[in-house]
C-alpha cells in the first residue's frame, strides 16, 4: 500500500500541494496561530496557516511557480486559472498600494476602454452634461449681470438733445435752429399717428407688444457674426434699438451688446411699451439729417408727424432700416444712386404695407387703395438756411423775447432753450420780411458803392414793422446777413433817433401842459396849461434857452445855451404844427423845457420806449439824443395810430414742448394817452408827410403819418411813420462793426449826396416797402382830431397876430452845419426849394410851399452835448453802454420796466 502512494516532489512537495495564497491583507495572527474563527488551509489570508512550527517559504508565499507546480501535481484547470488570477490580482494590489480597487474618472474623456476614433468621440452623457453646465453658467452670469447692471438714471444727452423749430406767422416752418447738434424734436406718443407706429412694428418687430424686449437668437447671431469677423448686424428688437439709441453708444462690440441685452430686459420691466415705442421713433435716424419722426416728417414731407398718412408712414419706416439706401434723392456711394434707392424704397414700402395686413393692422382693401394711389414721393430736400440772411436776426428776437418773460408767464431760461425741443411760433410775416429785405437791398445797391466812394463803406440800415393794435412784430431788417454782421440793427444799436423824438415832446405838452411862469418849479396839474398845436414859439436860430419862468438858462459854469436850427435858418414866430412840419429845433427845445424834460421822458415811456434807451434829461433830450431801437420806435408810433392805446412789441405767439403749451401770448394793452392827444399828434405828423420834410412818403398813396430825423454830425438818419394798420421805422448810420473800437461815422457824401437826412434813403425805403406790405389792404383814414389845449405863447412870442419876419439865411460856408436838415435830395422829392418866408404864427394850416428846410437835429454828437458844456448824454456818438442787445450791448427791445 505504501508502494502505491505517490511521493511528493523533493524539496517543495508540501508547499506545492497547498492552494494559492489569498490576496487578503493578513490571514493569521503574528504568532503564527490562527484564531478560532480563522479559515483553514483553504482560507484567503495573505499568509496561509502552515501548522505549528511551519517555516517561512511554506505554501502561501507562492506566485506563478506555485500555480504551475500545482497544475503539474495534478490540480485541475480551474484551480490553475484561479491561481493565475490570484497572482495577477496580487500584483495589481501591490502596484496601487495595498490592493485598493481602481476608481472611475468623473469625466471619462478620452473614453476608457475605447480605442481609435471611438476613444475621442464624446458620449451622449458627456455632451448633454456639457450643454446643461453651459446653460447653468450662462443663467448664473445673466442673473449676476442683472444684479450689477442698472438702467441709467438719465438717457444720453445726445439722444435727448433737440433742435428748436421756429414757425412763421402763417404756421409754416421758418427754420430749425439752436438746441443740440442733431435735428431732433421729440413728440409724444399721441402725436405719432397709429399707422406710423404699426408700420414700424410690422417691419421691425411684429411681436413688440408680446415679447420681453429682447431677441436671444438675434443677439446670438450678432455675437457670432462679430466674433467670427463677419458683417455686423443688430438682430435687435425695438426695445433693444431704443436702449442703444438712448442709453448706449453706437459701437458694435461684445461689451456693448451685453449691456444692451441686460438694460433692455430691465427697461422692458420698468417702461411701458408705448413709452419705448415713442422713444424709439423719436431717437431713430431717418436720413436728411433728421433724428426722430417729427424732424423726418418735416424733412421728407414738410409737415408735422401728426399729419402723416399711412402711405407716408410706411415709407418713413423703411428709412429706419438704412436711410442712405432708401432716400429717393440718393445717398453716399455707388449703391445709393437715386434710381437704386427709389427702387429699394418702393419695394420696402410695398412690403411694409403687406406686413401690416399680415399682422392684422390694415385691411386688404385699404392696402390695395394705397398701392393703387402710388408711392408717396417725398419732397426734394430743402437747402439748410441755418441762420443766414434775416433768419438769424428773427431767431435772436424770438429767443430774447421768451428768455425775458417772467417765469410765471412762461419764460424759458437760456439753459433750457439751449437744450432744445421747443416749437416756437412767431409773429413774423414771411412776405413782409422778404419785402423789407428786398427794398433795403435794392436802394443800397442803387446808391451805395464802396468801390466808388470811400465814405460809402460801413453804411448800415435797420428797420422794423409792428402791428399797432397788439404790438406784433411783422418784419425786421437786422442787417446784411446774420452770419456776417452780428448786430441786429432792428434791435438796440445805440443810434440816436434825432427829431423823430419830437412827437413825444408834443404829446407831453398836450397831456401835461406847460408850467405857470409865475408858479413854483413843481406844479399841480391845475397850475399847468395844456398846449394846442396852434401855440406859438420863437423859431429863430440861436435863441437863448430860457427857464419856464422866463429867466435865461445857465449851466453850472454860468454859460448860456443857444440852440441852432438846420442851416442856421431863422423861422421867426411859428406855431407848433409848422415847427413839426419843418422840424425846427428851437421851438421844441424850449417847449420841452417849459413842460419839463421829466414829463417828456414819461410821455416817451408811456408811448412804449424803454427807460434804459433814454438819454439824460438835459435840454437837448427833447431833440432826440436817446437811442431807442427801430422796433421800439415803430411800436411807440403805433400808440398814436391806435388813438393812444399802447401795446408792447412781441415776437412769439406760442411755445410748445412735447405736446404741451409752455407759453401762449395774451393780448395786453393799456391806455397811454387820451384820444384827443394821440389823434392830434397823428394830424401833425400827417402834415409832415403831406407838406413837410416827409413828402417822399406821399408816394404811398394812402393816409400816412410820419416824422424824419437826423442827428448832429450827420451820423444817423431816420424815418418813422404809420398807417392805421402798420407802423414802420427805418434807420441809417455808419459804423465799422469789425473795428475794436466802435464809433459812429459821419455820412456827408454817402450815396453821392451832400448829406443824409431822414427824408432821403430812409424815407424812400419806408415808402417802397410800405407800398408792398399794404398791397391789397383796405385804405383807412385816421380819425379827425378833437380840438385840444390852449394857444400858448412861448418866450418872445406875443398874442399880437403880426408875423415876425424871419432872419436872412446864413452865408454859405464850407463848414457843415452842426444840425443837418431833412431836406430831400433833388432827385428824391419834387418839392420846391425852401423859400425865405414862413407861415404866419397864428395860422397852423398855412402852406408856404416849403416841403423841407427844418432841422432834424438830435443834439450834438456825443450825446447832444449838454448845454453849457456838460458831458453828453449816455450812449450818444459811440456805440456802447446799456445791457442786452447786439454787438454793442445795450437794452433790447423786450426789456420791461
Amino acid at each position: 500500500m505504501s508502494g502505491n502512494r505517490r511521493k511528493p516532489p523533493q524539496g517543495r512537495g508540501r508547499r506545492a500541494a497547498q492552494p494559492p495564497p489569498s490576496p487578503g491583507r493578513r490571514a493569521a495572527s503574528r504568532g503564527g496561530q490562527a484564531p478560532p474563527s480563522a479559515p483553514g488551509p483553504e482560507g484567503h489570508g495573505r499568509r496561509a496557516v502552515q501548522g505549528h512550527g511551519a517555516a517561512p517559504g511554506a505554501p502561501g508565499h507562492g506566485g506563478r511557480a506555485e500555480a504551475r507546480r500545482a497544475a503539474q501535481s495534478g490540480g485541475g484547470r480551474r484551480r490553475a486559472a484561479a491561481a493565475a488570477a490570484s497572482a495577477q490580482g496580487a500584483r495589481r494590489g501591490r502596484g496601487r498600494g495595498r490592493g485598493v480597487p481602481e476608481r472611475k474618472r468623473f469625466i471619462d474623456y478620452p473614453r476608457a476602454g475605447k480605442y481609435g476614433v471611438r476613444r475621442w468621440l464624446p458620449s451622449w452623457k458627456l455632451v448633454s452634461g456639457t450643454c446643461f453646465g453651459f446653460f447653468a453658467l450662462m443663467m448664473g452670469a445673466l442673473g449676476i449681470g442683472l444684479l450689477l447692471v442698472d438702467v441709467p438714471n438719465d438717457e444720453l444727452a445726445a439722444a435727448q438733445a433737440q433742435k428748436n423749430v421756429y414757425y412763421w406767422k402763417d404756421g409754416s416752418q421758418m427754420v430749425v435752429a439752436g438746441g443740440g447738434d442733431q435735428n431732433r424734436q421729440i413728440v409724444g406718443i399721441n402725436e405719432i399717428p397709429e399707422h406710423m407706429r404699426w408700420a414700424a412694428i410690422a417691419a421691425e418687430n411684429e411681436t413688440f407688444y408680446e415679447d420681453s424686449g429682447v431677441d436671444p437668437m438675434g443677439i446670438a447671431r450678432a455675437v457670432f457674426k462679430m466674433a467670427t469677423g463677419g458683417e455686423t448686424q443688430s438682430g435687435s428688437t425695438i426695445t433693444q434699438q431704443y436702449v442703444k439709441n438712448s442709453y448706449l453708444d453706437q459701437s458694435q462690440t461684445l461689451t456693448r451688446k451685453a449691456k444692451e441685452l441686460l438694460i433692455s430686459i430691465k427697461v422692458g420691466g420698468v417702461k411701458s411699451k408705448d413709452e419705448i415705442l415713442a422713444g424709439y421713433l423719436n431717437t431713430g435716424y431717418y436720413g436728411r439729417g433728421a433724428y426722430g419722426i417729427q424732424a423726418a416728417a418735416q424733412a421728407y414731407y414738410h409737415k408735422d408727424a401728426k399729419n402723416l398718412d399711412a402711405s407716408e408712414s410706411a415709407f418713413l419706416s423703411a428709412t429706419l432700416n438704412g436711410p442712405n439706401l432708401y432716400d429717393p434723392q440718393g445717398g453716399v456711394g455707388s449703391a445709393a444712386t437715386p434710381e437704386k434707392n427709389l427702387k429699394r424704397a418702393k419695394a420696402r414700402w410695398s412690403w411694409t404695407l403687406d406686413r401690416e395686413v399680415a399682422i392684422g393692422r390694415m385691411d386688404k382693401s385699404k392696402r390695395d387703395a394705397i398701392k393703387a394711389k402710388g408711392f408717396p414721393d417725398p419732397e426734394k430736400p430743402k437747402k439748410s438756411t441755418e441762420l443766414k440772411g434775416q433768419t438769424g436776426y428773427l431767431v435772436q428776437l424770438a429767443d430774447n423775447y421768451i428768455k425775458n418773460l417772467p417765469a410765471s408767464e412762461g419764460g424759458i431760461s437760456e439753459r433750457s432753450l439751449d437744450q432744445g425741443g421747443y416749437r416756437i411760433h412767431t409773429t413774423f410775416d414771411k412776405k413782409k420780411v422778404q419785402q423789407l429785405q428786398k427794398t433795403v437791398e435794392a436802394v443800397k445797391k442803387k446808391n451805395i458803392d464802396p468801390e466808388k466812394r470811400d465814405v460809402d463803406k460801413y453804411v448800415q440800415f435797420g428797420g422794423a414793422s409792428v402791428r399797432p393794435q397788439d404790438g406784433a412784430i411783422q418784419a425786421i431788417y437786422g442787417g446784411e446777413d446774420a452770419v456776417k454782421h452780428f448786430t441786429n440793427n432792428a434791435d438796440y444799436t445805440g443810434v440816436q433817433v434825432g427829431s423823430t423824438f419830437k412827437p413825444f415832446v408834443m404829446a407831453a405838452a398836450m397831456r401835461d401842459g406847460v408850467r405857470d411862469p409865475k408858479g413854483p418849479e413843481v406844479q399841480a396839474p391845475d397850475m399847468r396849461t395844456k398846449v394846442s398845436p396852434k401855440s406859438v414859439y420863437n423859431g429863430n436860430n440861436k435863441i437863448k434857452l430860457r427857464n419856464y419862468d422866463g429867466t435865461v438858462w445857465h449851466d453850472k459854469d454860468g454859460r448860456e445855451w443857444h440852440q441852432k436850427n438846420d442851416g442856421n435858418e431863422s423861422r421867426g414866430m411859428i406855431n407848433l404844427r409848422t415847427a413839426m412840419q419843418y422840424s425846427v429845433n428851437t421851438p421844441f427845445i424850449q417847449l420841452g423845457w417849459d413842460v419839463g424834460t421829466e414829463k417828456v421822458k414819461q410821455a416817451a415811456l408811456d408811448a412804449g420806449l424803454t427807460k434804459d434807451s433814454l438819454a439824460r434829461t438835459t435840454p437837448t433830450f427833447s431833440l432826440g439824443t436817446s437811442q431807442p431801437s427801430a422796433i421800439r420806435m415803430a411800436s411807440a408810433y403805433g400808440t398814436f395810430a391806435t388813438s393812444g392805446t399802447q401795446a408792447d412789441p412781441y415776437s412769439v405767439t406760442k411755445v410748445e414742448r412735447k405736446g404741451e403749451v409752455r407759453y401762449e401770448h395774451k393780448r395786453v394793452t393799456k391806455p397811454a394817452f387820451d384820444r384827443p392827444v394821440a389823434d392830434n399828434i397823428t394830424s401833425m405828423l400827417e402834415t409832415v408827410v403831406q407838406k413837410g420834410t416827409g413828402t417822399t412818403a406821399k408816394g404811398l398813396g394812402r393816409p400816412a403819418a410820419g416824422k424824419t430825423g437826423t442827428t448832429d454830425g450827420n451820423k444817423s438818419a431816420w424815418f418813422t411813420g404809420y398807417t392805421p394798420q402798420l407802423s414802420t421805422s427805418v434807420g441809417m448810420w455808419r459804423v465799422n462793426d469789425k473795428a475794436k473800437s466802435q464809433k459812429f461815422l459821419e455820412m456827408y457824401g454817402v450815396g453821392g449826396q451832400k448829406s443824409i437826412h431822414g427824408a432821403s434813403f430812409p424815407a424812400e425805403i419806408w415808402t417802397k416797402y410800405m407800398k408792398q406790405a399794404l398791397k391789397g389792404a383796405p385804405i383807412k383814414k385816421f380819425p379827425v382830431p378833437e380840438p385840444i389845449g390852449e394857444k400858448v405863447y412861448g418866450d418872445g412870442a406875443s398874442p399880437d397876430p403880426t408875423p415876425t419876419k424871419p432872419s436872412a439865411p446864413p452865408t454859405p460856408s464850407d463848414e457843415p452845419s452842426q444840425t443837418p436838415s431833412d431836406k430831400p435830395s433833388e432827385t428824391e422829392s419834387p418839392s420846391p426849394s425852401p423859400s425865405n418866408t414862413s407861415c404866419p404864427p397864428f395860422d397852423p394850416n398855412c402852406d408856404d410851399n416849403q416841403d423841407n428846410g427844418g432841422s432834424d437835429s438830435g443834439g450834438a454828437d456825443g450825446g447832444g452835448g449838454d448845454p453849457g458844456g456838460n458831458t453828453g448824454d449816455p450812449g450818444g456818438g459811440d456805440p456802447g453802454g446799456g445791457d442786452q442787445g447786439g454787438i454793442f450791448g445795450g437794452p433790447n427791445s423786450y426789456r420791461r420796466e
